[in-house]
């Protein structure tokens, strides 16, 4: 595949940390308005596809640092594991549970299952789509 345009290049580099800063905002947001694991990982799969589509497969490879596949997999053990602390309590398997958390620099924080499992499909969906594409882009060279 041949590397994009300079302009493409550089507003690549540009775009590339915008698009991966959205897609927690989005994944993060997702609790209690539109957004959620499913959408922000096709934003950030796509942030890497543009970076695949200026540059190349190997580069796109090198700045993700982690095989898609890897990402696959620990997105379907963390989606499987979120419900295992419902079951715990007696509960029923993916029950949403929520804890506050005091951070020192942030203050009162809410974890939850629910979170857990969003960053799960955050994880899958990444892992998913990359792995497709980079396939078909490498397949094509």
């Amino acid at each position: 595949m041949m590397a994009g345009s300079l302009i493409l290049q550089t507003g690549t580099r540009l775009l590339l940390p915008l698009l991966l800063l959205f897609s927690v905002f989005l994944l993060l947001r997702g609790h209690d308005e539109p957004g959620g694991g499913f959408i922000a990982g096709l934003v950030a799969a796509m942030a890497f596809a543009l970076y695949m589509f200026a540059f190349d497969v190997y580069k796109a490879r090198a700045i993700l640092r982690i095989d898609p596949r890897n990402m696959l997999g620990i997105g379907l053990l963390l989606a499987t594991v979120s419900g295992v602390p419902a079951l715990l309590q007696g509960r029923a398997y993916l029950t949403s549970l929520w804890w506050d958390v005091e951070v020192p620099l942030f203050g009162e924080l809410k974890l939850s299952t629910p979170l857990v499992f969003d960053i799960g499909v955050y994880l899958v969906v990444i892992g998913t789509v990359l792995t497709i594409v980079l396939a078909l882009a490498e397949a094509e060279e």
